[in-house]
């Protein structure tokens, strides 16, 4: 196993671990957006409000895209183990 060939494996590692990860956390980013700005303009600064449309915003879109991240990462959990086995003498 070459230097190269780990790092490729690390790269790929990592944009799988950001694609698995994007869903969830763009849906709870732009719902904190709007309750932000509903919050500023109407004055409410409570930081409890915020806290339960962005756990159901979380909730759906892993529920969404749970087929999709599992697919994924049972891809790359395949192609892992097939190259494992394919490194030695």
């Amino acid at each position: 196993m070459t230097s190269a060939f780990a790092l490729d494996w690390f790269r790929e590692l990592l944009w799988r671990a950001v694609l698995t990860a994007s869903p969830p956390i763009l849906a709870v980013v732009v719902v904190g957006l709007i309750v932000a700005i509903i919050q500023a303009t109407t004055s409410v600064n409570d930081q409890a409000v915020a806290f339960g449309p962005k756990g159901l915003a979380a909730v759906v879109a892993l529920s969404v895209s749970g087929p999709w991240v599992i697919k994924q990462l049972s891809e790359f959990t395949i192609l892992a183990f097939s190259a494992l086995s394919r490194v030695g003498p």
